[in-house]
């Protein structure tokens, strides 16, 4: 079964930790994020996600984190060069709970479920009334009052 570590702009990964555990609390107890703040040195982001990646031991880790290039990516894209490790880049709430959702599958079906997750979590909504049909114009009446004129 694969473990998930979260590597992310601060407070991104210990609020993703907390939004899991409103549907999968037992898994995101078993969770690890690494928050990054802007200050740190890419150095000690990076021994910080090896120990959390260390506790898990020999199991799978899927590794999630935010923005492609930052330092939480490139220090995912060094630690994924292990064995048994996934990264993915641009975690948002639907690939966390895909993920969480099917950590019974191996890993490779749990990083392609993810990324699915993801991108089916992400569109944009249509407005609530039909398309190019005009509003009503506000009403600047006081009394109210429909008038002719």
């Amino acid at each position: 079964m694969p473990h998930l570590l979260v590597i992310a702009h601060t407070p991104l990964a210990s609020a993703l930790q907390a939004v899991a555990a409103h549907l999968f609390p037992e898994a995101a107890a078993g969770m690890a994020v690494c928050d990054v703040d802007a200050d740190q040195a890419p150095e000690a982001v990076e021994q910080q996600a090896a120990a959390l990646l260390a506790s898990f031991g020999e199991a799978e880790v899927l590794i999630l984190t935010d923005v492609f290039g930052a330092t939480p990516c490139n220090v995912a894209r060094r630690l994924g060069d292990r064995v048994g490790v996934r990264v993915l880049v641009g975690v948002n709430v639907p690939m966390l709970w895909r993920a969480l959702g099917h950590l019974q599958e191996p890993l490779d079906k749990v990083a392609a479920l993810a990324v699915a997750g993801a991108t089916q979590g992400v569109m944009q909504l249509a407005n609530s009334r039909p398309q190019n049909q005009a509003q009503k114009p506000a009403n600047h009446d006081p009394d109210i009052h429909q008038h002719q004129q």
